[in-house]
């Protein structure tokens, strides 16, 4: 068994001012692709000791065996300029929580929220030093409103100062996401006491006791432009610098009716609470605001609230603090808004309120912050001289993941109103990328409807990260030919290879095809059958509507091993029209009990999330075969139940298409080839003489071959050989040039004789005619 590729390269220091302090490394392309890497992806890097860090590539003048750090990665590496580095792929998750320390100056100025977005997007290990210098490359948010935060906070020596990671969960290299809890060392709460004067409860004194260091309000401090900012971890009033500026109702884009109702329900229950105490109902509102992460959830909030008091509770950095000091911050924001009234705001609820799991269940704190929250939405309600007292609070809550969040929230007492933001439809994301694209300079027209087309599940937030991309491509262009500033399509469109957007971050990437669909040759009924289940809805859903019928939900492709059937799933996904979420078989499968079954729903959860989407299920014999003949205790036939119940169940599979491949269909369970479901049987026969010449054309592209190749003698001669044959044969013929010069510069007829000698044709006679029989069984 082969370990993880690993590279041995000389480090040198980066020269780029650009990439300084950033925690990036950059090496040549073809050191990305021969460690299997992308752009952005994290690489482990071991000298003297072990680190990660984020990789990107080099100028084309950076020789193949170096690689450019900056000087904090070579301080985190243990090495000095010159020395050797192994670089191998890096497994990373998403930190849930990190802490580092710092300087005295850095830990009393800079809060959690700008924190966390100053080293959002970089790769850490515990006792790594980092700088407070956001990342700001790559396919990350623009980092401008941390810098303007750091640069009043700290002063303009904040670009000095280097933090180092403490703790970091879980453990091993982890990347800083938007929902992890950053915090200074020393004030998580964990028996230690946070910024607040107040000391905070540690979590074996008694409820009471708690409620009653909780009463008290921690002290609050001015931020830089004007609102108060609390010192508790993870609570403001108003709006921090880090933040950055509320965005007025006017510029939101695809959410009106959302922000209609939100506006209609906080202009009832603040403004006019004796309106709804006339009519005998009390003036409570507790609103749960769900989507995508990067929908603009919360930016919907800020902007319909913009004119009222607003406390704000970040979910992931008080749910990452000791359970006496969680109840102690939504105690003060709570009691910052009485007497006045106003909105409390909980951004990721579900990082506070976790949903209760067999292996976690719930904590007794969460009762008690649930029961501070229906207390303080409901005293204004409770009758005039409540009102008159503290004034009406609102609550409203955001979460990107709805089933994780405790269910007790969704009492009638607390949220009993629910509004959702749904994935951007392709008009919306063109209008997206004209409020982002406003005050940007731009060379010509930017056709925003093809951006728009190929960005399927992208939200607000990917798009913002898509045109910094973009910026980045064109700021590249303008500093090599000292052109003016401006955006092309060209900029948008390189940008798309680099990112990826939020909904499809849990799915393996598909390789895409150097061609689109309408240019692989042959394979004329394959291509059919693909264009009427997946092209046509998206290019003509008026005449699906016209006609009163629905699209097909399912394709499956069948033929021997070889013959093309992932190459053209991958040519589909060129057009980039859809995103594509892809697994092998056995992937899903699982020996516990019930996570096979939760593994498929999360994968068509995904999908519709992105949607419009294709799921492509490869080797699909391996996760549904027929029912009642294996012996894995039950967990093929309830996979297979599970199939069938998001393929035609009571959930609609709206803008969605399933696409299975296999080379045995006998063994696939029949009730997924009804009609419904996959209901589209197509064979994809061994290739032809004019197909295997098409093939060795295609693959023949990057090959320097002699005159006297002749393709089309050599495809008549190949009867029996697959495409992936044909691809190995080529591949083959230039190794035996290599071998018989190493500088050779054509691949002659003689490589080519060699080559056929040694690649053996792999399809099976037996085989083939097994699957032609089924096709004319099945689909003649």
């Amino acid at each position: 068994m082969t370990g993880p590729v690993q590279l041995t390269l000389t480090a040198r220091v980066n020269p780029s001012a650009s990439d300084a302090r950033r925690g990036i490394i950059r090496v040549h392309a073809e050191v990305l692709a021969a460690l299997g890497l992308r752009e952005w992806d994290a690489v482990s890097i071991t000298g003297a000791r072990q680190t990660a860090a984020v990789v990107a590539e080099a100028g084309g003048e950076t020789p193949t065996g170096t690689a450019l750090l900056d000087d904090i990665t070579f301080s985190n590496a243990g090495v000095r300029e010159n020395a050797s580095v192994v670089l191998a792929p890096a497994t990373v998750h998403g930190a849930g929580r990190i802490t580092v320390s710092g300087s005295a100056l850095a830990t009393s100025s800079v809060d959690e929220t700008t924190l966390r977005r100053a080293l959002l997007g970089k790769v850490v290990s515990v006792g790594d030093a980092v700088s407070l210098l956001p990342r700001d490359l790559g396919p990350e948010l623009t980092a401008g409103a941390a810098t303007r935060a750091l640069a009043l906070s700290v002063g303009i020596t904040w670009t000095n100062e280097l933090l180092t990671v403490t703790a970091v969960e879980p453990a091993g290299p982890v990347s800083v996401q938007t929902n992890t809890a950053v915090l200074w060392a020393g004030q998580d709460g964990r028996g230690v006491a946070p910024r607040s004067s107040t000391s905070l409860p540690s979590t074996n004194l008694p409820p009471t006791i708690a409620m009653g260091f909780a009463a008290s309000a921690p002290p609050t401090r001015t931020s830089a432009n004007g609102p108060a900012v609390s010192d508790t971890p993870g609570v403001t009033t108003g709006e921090s610098t880090s933040a950055g500026a509320v965005r007025p109702v006017s510029t939101l884009v695809g959410v009106d009716s959302q922000v209609a109702k939100l506006t209609e329900w906080l202009s009832i229950t603040l403004d006019e609470p004796e309106v709804l105490r006339t009519l005998g109902a009390a003036p409570r509102l507790g609103v749960l605001i769900t989507g995508p992460a990067g929908v603009g959830k919360a930016t919907v909030a800020r902007s319909v609230c913009a004119e009222r008091p607003l406390t704000t509770i970040d979910g992931p950095t008080v749910g990452a603090l000791e359970a006496g000091a969680r109840l102690a911050a939504v105690t003060s924001a709570i009691s910052g808004l009485r007497g006045s009234g106003g909105v409390l705001l909980i951004t990721d609820v579900d990082a506070l309120l976790p949903a209760p799991r067999e292996s976690a269940p719930a904590e007794p704190v969460s009762t008690l912050i649930l029961d501070e929250l229906r207390t303080a939405i409901a005293d204004a309600g409770s009758g005039a001289s409540g009102a008159a007292a503290h004034g009406t609070i609102a609550l409203i809550a955001t979460t990107a993941e709805p089933v994780r969040l405790d269910s007790r929230l969704r009492d009638p007492s607390l949220c009993d109103r629910e509004l959702i933001i749904g994935l951007p439809d392709s008009a919306t994301r063109a209008r997206l990328l004209g409020v982002i694209l406003t005050d940007v300079p731009t060379h010509g027209h930017l056709d925003l409807d093809v951006i728009a087309s190929r960005t399927p599940g992208f939200v607000a937030g990917d798009l913002a990260a898509l045109t910094r991309e973009a910026a980045l491509r064109a700021a590249a262009r303008v500093s090599s030919d000292k052109s003016e500033p401006a955006l092309r399509t060209e900029d948008l469109i390189g940008a798309l290879d680099v990112i990826r957007p939020v909904s499809r971050m849990d799915s393996p990437e598909v390789a895409l095809g150097s061609i689109t669909l309408d240019e692989v040759g042959d394979m004329v009924e394959t291509k059919q059958a693909l264009t009427e289940a997946v092209l046509w809805p998206l290019q003509h859903p008026d005449t699906f509507t016209r006609l009163g019928v629905e699209p097909p939900r399912g394709v499956l492709l069948f033929g021997p091993p070889g013959c093309g059937k992932t190459f053209v799933v991958r040519a589909l996904a060129a057009s980039g029209r859809l995103s594509v979420h892809t697994v092998k078989g056995a992937e899903l499968m699982d020996k516990w009990v019930g996570s096979s079954e939760k593994a498929v729903r999360d994968l068509f959860a995904r999908a519709r999330e992105s949607a419009p989407s294709l799921i492509f299920l490869d080797e699909i014999d391996a996760l549904a075969p027929r029912r009642g003949q294996s012996s894995d205790s039950g967990v093929g036939d309830r996979v297979v139940a599970a199939l069938l119940t998001e393929l035609d169940g009571v959930e609609p599979l709206q803008d969605v298409v399933v696409l299975g491949a296999t080379n045995r269909p006998d063994l696939i369970d029949p009730a997924l080839l009804r009609p419904g479901r996959l209901e589209r049987l197509v064979f994809v026969p061994p290739p032809d003489a004019d197909a295997r010449a098409d093939i060795l054309r295609a693959s023949g592209r990057k090959v320097p071959l002699a005159d006297g190749v002749d393709l089309q003698a050599l495809a008549d001669d190949l009867d029996g050989y697959s495409a992936a044959d044909c691809s190995a044969l080529l591949r083959e013929a230039a190794l035996s040039a290599m071998r018989r010069d190493i500088d050779a510069a054509t691949v002659g007829p003689d490589d080519v004789a060699e080559a056929r000698d040694r690649v053996r044709p792999s399809l099976d006679p037996a085989q083939v005619e097994n699957l032609r029989a089924f096709a004319e069984r099945r689909v003649l």
